[in-house]
């Protein structure tokens, strides 16, 4: 008997992680995205080891992520007097199986589309389709809502909604009309990207400052041949005091680089200058630092939320977008054990809500940047030695405790089973 296909609200980093999954275990669906055109929008993301283990298995192998990001090869951490506070390898340099990818966010997204279009069919997304509603079905389906770039309105029905249309979340807002709004703690930051010379490793991730101001730097291309020069990803970080709440009007826009860049005026070192690094962008892009408090369930019958829509988070441990395609893979190995069925989206939700929600107050803790926190706390960010100041077991502890939180533990990772067994299709 043919199923109704499911259907996949949000053409995103997660909506199409799910449709690759989808695809490859012979599930239909289709895909709903608001946007009329899909473009390489955004800056920079990291994907983990454990999400880039779920992109391989999916078929989207370490070529086709070379030619939209490069492997990170380091961790620093580092303080406002340019001394390191904590340093660790990364990726395959680390141990794991499978590299961490630095990579401009809006070329990986466009990776996704064209693999699932050159599977699925051109048609596999659908686009100037936003997805405003839903209804559980008595006989064991969903209708969706759904409105059209113009202007007309239409319904839709399928066997499941997966929901992964972002912070905004339509659906969420209809499954839990009563949650708190967007939650905002004061950290405004600015983003932007400029060719430039990598610095330490060649693709070090690098996080300088404090918990209170700090710049954010890592290479998003490999370097021109020719000149030796990289795209490098930055993000400049103040907090502000929130008490009057977000201002102003969106929550992503252009900004001048005079806005912000005073604010880092004096950051000069011998390996990084950070004025010329801000003012050698074309633009910049204002937003503040959000997420959403978590939600006592991510189902509805046979809805379910995915990505941002389920557990929009701080980027501070760089994981969300490695979440959402995590989220995909245990998704998928839901329905690979129970069918297209809402038991699937029960077991789905039972394996990932609790502890997913608890690195999303992690991370509005400032995650791994947490351990400027405690510079702050015991020499305010004053130093020469840092092992004077929080000694290196403890620093490796305070890393190993978050690793373990967002999923990419190296020894747990490495010797993990596939979440889906090669050649699972349901039945």
């Amino acid at each position: 008997m043919t199923i109704p296909p499911v259907i996949i609200a949000g053409g995103g980093i997660g909506g199409l992680a799910t449709a690759l999954t989808l695809h490859q275990i012979g599930v239909p669906f289709r895909v709903f995205e608001t946007v009329p055109e899909l473009r390489p929008l955004g800056v920079g993301i990291n994907l983990q080891p454990n999400a880039v283990r779920e992109l391989f298995d999916m078929g989207i192998d370490a070529p086709a992520l070379d030619t939209v990001g490069v492997p990170a090869r380091e961790w620093a951490m580092v303080g406002r007097n340019g001394h390191d506070i904590y340093a660790e390898p990364r990726g395959e340099s680390a141990g794991y199986r499978w590299p961490q990818i630095a990579a401009h966010r809006g070329r990986f997204h466009m990776l996704l589309a064209k693999t699932l279009q050159a599977r699925a069919g051109t048609d596999a997304i659908r686009l100037g389709h936003r997805v405003t509603g839903y209804e559980n079905n008595p006989g064991g389906t969903v209708t969706v809502r759904i409105d059209r770039a113009d202007g007309t309105t239409l319904s839709e029905t399928g066997s499941l909604l997966i929901a992964a249309d972002g912070i905004h979340s339509a659906v969420r807002q209809q499954m839990h009309p009563d949650q708190p709004p967007i939650h905002w703690g004061g950290k405004l930051m600015w983003r932007g990207t400029t060719q430039a010379m990598p610095i330490r490793t060649g693709s070090s991730f690098i996080g300088l400052g404090t918990h209170r101001q700090r710049m954010v730097v890592y290479p998003i291309s490999h370097p021109d041949p020719a000149t030796g020069l990289a795209t490098i990803n930055w993000i400049a970080e103040v907090t502000v005091d929130p008490s009057a709440g977000w201002q102003k009007t969106g929550w992503f826009a252009p900004v001048e680089i005079d806005a912000f860049a005073h604010h880092f005026a004096d950051w000069t070192y011998d390996w990084l200058d950070v004025p010329a690094l801000l003012r050698g962008s074309d633009i910049a892009y204002e937003n503040p630092m959000i997420d959403r408090d978590p939600i006592p369930t991510w189902r509805d019958g046979r809805v379910v939320l995915l990505g941002d829509a389920a557990h929009a988070m701080y980027p501070t441990g760089s994981n969300g977008a490695s979440q959402a395609i995590v989220d995909a893979r245990v998704l998928g190995a839901a329905l690979l054990a129970h069918g297209v069925t809402a038991d699937a989206l029960a077991a789905y939700d039972d394996t990932l809500r609790g502890p997913v929600s608890a690195v999303v107050l992690r991370n509005r803790g400032d995650g791994p940047f947490g351990l400027l926190t405690l510079v702050e706390e015991r020499c305010g960010g004053r130093f020469e030695k840092i092992d004077d100041v929080i000694p290196a077991f403890e620093r490796a502890a305070y890393m190993a405790g978050y690793k373990t939180a967002a999923g990419f533990a190296m020894e747990t990772l490495n010797a993990a089973p596939p979440t889906i067994a090669p050649g699972a299709r349901v039945m």
